[in-house]
């Protein structure tokens, strides 16, 4: 799987989740403390993109129904959501964010 640089470490605040597009896919890239995860950016329940939500810890909340899914692993904790998303790798390179897709 081919990595492909996003955005620089300068682009993402603490607690900050931008989109980023890597060909036709939308992610929400995540800066939790320093650490960055990056996870598909439509939530699993209904069309919502989830940079928009609301991004606490490791929790990101979908903006439409309020769904809440952990950013590390994708998985749901908080109904109406019940699917996972998907993640993808990511790395740093000097200041380059890296995503594997």
């Amino acid at each position: 799987m081919p990595w492909t640089k996003v955005a620089t470490t300068a682009d993402l605040a603490p607690e900050e989740v931008i989109e980023v597009i890597v060909g036709d896919q939308s992610i929400a890239l995540y800066n939790v403390e320093g650490t960055f995860y990056a996870t598909h950016n439509i939530c699993t329940h209904a069309f919502a993109k989830l940079h928009k939500g609301y991004l606490e810890d490791c929790r990101i909340e979908c903006p439409l129904h309020q769904g809440v899914f952990d950013v590390r692993t994708g998985e749901p904790l908080e109904g109406p959501v019940s699917e996972k998303l998907r993640i993808f790798n990511v790395k740093v390179d000097g200041e380059d964010i890296l995503v594997e897709t």
